[in-house]
């Protein structure tokens, strides 16, 4: 399984930076934030299926998109993977006709662009010997992270979240754990800002990884435009044993 990071970044402001968006291989994509617009046109018509983390525009902003410019070129729907509650969000405040059209039911209901398929916590969803398993998070809508098992090795991209005791539990328990992409959000004076809105700081990130129990590569990602540099730094002073890489545009991993 080749996982090939396409966009990482808490925000725009330039060529480097790209909001979330993961490839794996060629045919599933988690989350659709910018990076995607970096896709050629033959690249985002191979996507089959994408699996939606949570329902915030950084993690959303390339679907509408996407689904417009190459769903006549395909001979199925693109399959979008999310938990029931963040369909419900997408269906009413995104694909609604208003914001975009409602491409589940373009060109017929029968043969659609795009179909919706929900998916629960735990519950592996299995592509061609590939599983993708949904993982706790603890975010201010409902959110998920995902669990990447190739059978020879794992990844865990955690998504936007806050502390989540429930997302160890699970992570310890993945015998072939190789890789840990877990969120910065924000530096620690802006600790206050980083609890309201349910993301990690680099003092609360500390917390989280004391439960990390697998020899795993830890990867930042989700950093913010503008506090890249004293985030990276707080981190290596506090959390400097575990040592964290910030995760990079155009990064493969192969697991």
């Amino acid at each position: 399984m080749k996982v090939r990071i396409l966009g990482c970044s808490g925000g725009i402001g330039g060529r480097h930076l790209r909001t979330t968006s993961i490839l794996v291989d060629n045919d599933i994509l988690i989350d659709v934030g910018t990076g995607v617009g970096d896709l050629t046109i033959a690249e985002l018509a191979q996507i089959d299926h994408v699996f939606i983390t949570h329902s915030h525009l950084d993690h959303l902003a390339c679907l509408p998109f996407m689904i417009d410019t190459v769903g006549d070129m395909r001979n199925r729907p693109l399959i979008v993977h999310a938990t029931e509650a963040t369909l419900e969000i997408i269906r009413a405040h995104v694909f609604n006709w208003a914001i975009w059209p409602d491409f589940s039911v373009i060109p017929t209901a029968e043969k659609p662009f795009m179909q919706y398929s929900a998916i629960s916590v735990g519950e592996a969803v299995e592509l061609d010997g590939r599983k993708v398993v949904p993982l706790p998070a603890n975010h201010t809508v409902p959110a998920v992270g995902y669990h990447l098992d190739s059978g020879d090795g794992s990844l865990v991209f955690t998504g936007d979240t806050g502390p989540c005791p429930e997302l160890w539990k699970q992570v310890n328990a993945i015998r072939n754990l190789r890789y840990l992409i877990i969120e910065c959000a924000f530096s620690d004076r802006e600790k206050q800002l980083a609890v309201a809105s349910l993301h990690l700081c680099p003092s609360m990130l500390l917390e989280e990884l004391t439960n990390l129990q697998r020899d795993a590569e830890v990867f930042i990602t989700h950093l913010k435009p503008g506090q890249i540099e004293l985030t990276m730094q707080e981190i290596e002073d506090c959390i400097g044993e575990f040592r964290p890489g910030m995760l990079q545009n155009n990064q493969v991993f192969e697991i």
